[in-house]
């Protein structure tokens, strides 16, 4: 229905986005270190996601990591909230090459997934991977390259948000963050997320 969307970052935490088109305001899942600013202009490439009794909008830095979002939906098992997930835990390139390689650990490493779900995904994604991998993942024209905002409110409570979002307890989630905040700067969330769920 939608494949991209253009206008105002009204709202932005680690795990969603509330873009502002022409006065309506379109709230977007992203994956946790999607590079987008807090405020400013924006193009999100999106998927749209309807089921009986939910419409939801999910919103990719590029339309290659939207490609694989939605490669990530045709394996058997794995529906939205689990392929942003997967989404979260690495970064694109980082993916593909776990899953060209075949590297089960990585996959299972990832939070939300488990074994039997990474092979699933090496078994249905391996013949796709290096297809994927030679798609180019261009910014939004005429930006540079995206940088984690420092002015966004409450980093360390947004990182645990971001970690409660994709199956944390709280209490691991703050736990996490908290380990997390010793080792790197808090002002930085998308690096505090990061590191929150490497551990």
């Amino acid at each position: 229905m939608y494949d991209y969307l253009e206008g105002q970052i009204a709202a932005r935490t680690a795990a969603r986005l509330v873009l502002d088109v022409g006065g309506v305001g379109y709230d977007l899942a992203v994956p946790l270190g999607a590079g987008f600013e807090a405020t400013g202009p924006a193009k999100v490439w999106t998927h749209f996601v309807v089921r009986e009794d939910s419409q939801q909008l999910f919103g990719f830095r590029d339309p290659a990591t939207r490609d694989l979002f939605r490669a990530l939906l045709t394996v058997n098992g794995v529906g939205p909230r689990v392929a942003l997930g997967v989404l979260s835990g690495l970064p694109r390139d980082e993916l593909l090459a776990a899953i060209w390689g075949n590297d089960l650990a990585k996959l299972t490493a990832i939070k939300g997934v488990g074994k039997k779900t990474a092979e699933q995904i090496l078994l249905d994604l391996r013949d796709k991977a290096q297809r994927l991998m030679a798609v180019s993942q261009p910014g939004t024209e005429g930006d540079e390259t995206p940088r984690p905002s420092s002015s966004m409110r409450a980093p360390v409570e947004d990182a645990v948000g971001a970690l409660i979002s994709i199956g944390y307890s709280e209490k691991d989630a703050r736990k996490r963050v908290e380990r997390a905040s010793q080792r790197v700067s808090t002002e930085d969330l998308e690096v505090l997320v990061r590191n929150a769920i490497g551990g």
